[in-house]
């Protein structure tokens, strides 16, 4: 079948493990990097399944794509989503329930309507398969609420096998998502995160002046397709109007714009129409131009987690690509600002728990959305905190998202400790942030700082292709050269002039990290020991007498 179907001799080792464990009916989380073929890894089992499959996923730009190359290939398979038309949707539910589609793709937003469930559990299903599966988690980067319902629709369903895909996962985000998705016990195939066609650099700039001409020049010397990634709106049109005036083919992309504008810019870019696209992170999942060939951030994002999946953007044609951040210092400021105003806030939850009071008084049953638009506060954040209330037994929820109290006696107190089971998640996103600045001023190997994120247990190597390495390589090349046209055998080993001021065990401090003692000097990096088993490496400038 898979020659027949899908045109191919042989699986590769991931994709092999995964299928066999799907197949002996066992919950299974695949983390593969972009194109590792995680898609495959439903598809051939849908087909040799006896039931129906269903594919969770956010990417909606992608459904139509999927369901018509697996309809090349004599796959029945229709997409379930708000993108659709009322004719395209009811010709799925046709096809769903005469049992003619073996996939069906859909979102979480859609799974979490009792008449969608209804039509998919009128027919046995054997494979729920949860893409970008990284959403689920808390911990996640692209954290998105509406998929903490998939449990509870999985219960729905029949509970069938499940399948949980993501390129981008830490221990913690595995960790919390076997258990938001009730996959406690669950094989884990990791193939890794490297992908070795990407080429990731860092160059410092001092100011905002600077930073700007860098990016103009840097995409001018940049050849073909690329993203700019910026984290505000504002500086997305700063840098597009460079751009423009530096006669660049250039579109742009964030939630400010109209929903039409974005669709045609989007479209222009993925078409070759226009070469380079600045945007915020909005530009996301479901972007798979495969011929991207660098990915440039102006502004850092909030963590790694975040980074390898935005930069891994670059480079899906698995030819060499580059990935390249713009590090300022003052960059960090833009995150923190975005952090303070990410989770729910006692305030947000003493207006819900009102609110509900106020409904329970007068016999009328909220929803998520009419809270929303009552409150005018942020859907995504009102539905975080539903889930906290929900979770705590504070609040149910019907089959028709109708919302009722079940206590009515929370007080202040009660209510400032509920705020407070969010404290370890902010903790959690301040340190990612402090590796995301730590991975700017490194002078380590990019990849093995990005591997060591995602699989600490792991032994990573040097790429020998990053800018960190090909620096250091040059970096003893030319002290070899030196020794050899100087040196005798009584000669000290001299150092770069960067770091000659340092001495071993000398006390020096790092902007954001403190001080710290000199363990050991490489060239132009300084490896610098805080205690209490840190040690970290910098490039000689980042480091100061204490």
């Amino acid at each position: 079948m898979l020659r027949e179907t899908f045109g191919l001799s042989h699986l590769r080792d991931g994709q092999e493990s995964v299928i066999r464990q799907v197949m002996s009916g066992n919950p299974t989380i695949a983390v593969m990097p972009t194109g590792a073929g995680k898609s495959l890894c439903y598809q051939l089992p849908a087909l040799l399944l006896p039931g129906l499959t269903v594919v969770v996923s956010p990417l909606i730009a992608l459904m139509k794509d999927q369901c018509d190359k697996l309809r090349e290939h004599g796959v029945d398979a229709v997409q379930w989503n708000s993108a659709i038309s009322a004719d395209e949707a009811c010709a799925a539910q046709a096809d769903i329930s005469s049992g003619r589609a073996r996939i069906v793709f859909t979102t979480p937003e859609q799974l979490a309507k009792p008449e969608v469930v209804a039509v998919l559990a009128a027919h046995p299903v054997s494979l729920l398969v949860v893409d970008e599966a990284h959403c689920v988690s808390q911990w996640g980067h692209d954290f998105r609420p509406a998929f903490l319902e998939i449990r509870a629709a999985a219960q729905r369903l029949g509970n069938p096998t499940l399948l949980a895909l993501t390129a981008t996962a830490t221990t913690d985000v595995l960790e919390d998502l076997t258990q938001q998705l009730g996959m406690r016990g669950a094989a884990i195939v990791n193939t890794g995160v490297y992908r070795p066609n990407l080429v990731y650099r860092v160059e410092a700039v001092g100011n905002d002046e600077d930073k700007l001409a860098r990016v103009v020049s840097l995409v001018g010397e940049s050849a073909g397709a690329g993203i700019v990634y910026c984290a505000t709106v504002a500086a997305v049109e700063l840098v597009y109007q460079a751009l423009l005036d530096a006669g660049q083919s250039v579109t742009r992309y964030h939630g400010r714009l109209g929903t039409s504008e974005r669709q045609r810019n989007q479209d222009a870019f993925m078409k070759g129409q226009a070469r380079v696209v600045v945007a915020t992170n909005a530009f996301g999942l479901g972007i798979d131009k495969r011929d991207t060939r660098f990915v440039i951030h102006f502004q850092m994002p909030g963590g790694l987690d975040a980074y390898y999946q935005e930069s891994g953007r670059a480079g899906r044609d698995g030819e060499q690509a580059f990935c390249t951040l713009l590090f300022q210092h003052s960059d960090q400021a833009v995150q923190r600002f975005f952090l303070a105003g990410k989770y729910p806030s006692v305030d947000d939850l003493d207006a819900i728990f009102r609110a509900l009071l106020a409904a329970l008084d007068g016999g009328s049953r909220p929803t998520l959305d009419s809270l929303a638009e009552a409150l005018d506060r942020p859907r995504g954040k009102l539905q975080v905190a539903l889930v906290l209330l929900r979770d705590q037994g504070v609040v149910t929820q019907d089959r028709q998202g109708r919302l009722r109290l079940r206590r009515a006696d929370l007080d202040s107190r009660t209510i400032e400790s509920l705020a407070q089971a969010y404290q370890a998640k902010r903790e959690h996103d301040k340190t990612m942030l402090e590796q995301m600045a730590f991975y700017g001023q490194t002078g380590y190997c990019r990849w093995k700082v990005l591997l060591g994120h995602f699989d600490p247990t792991a032994e990573a190597r040097d790429c020998s292709h990053c800018d960190n390495c090909v620096r250091l390589a040059e970096a003893a090349r030319q002290e070899m050269l030196r020794a050899m046209q100087t040196a005798t055998t009584e000669d000290p080993i001299v150092v770069s002039s960067a770091v000659q001021s340092f001495a071993i065990g000398e006390r020096v401090r790092v902007a954001r990290y403190g001080t710290g003692k000199v363990e050991k000097i490489e060239f132009d990096t300084v490896t610098v020991d805080f205690g209490r088993g840190r040690r970290r490496a910098f490039l000689a400038s980042y480091v100061h007498a204490a």
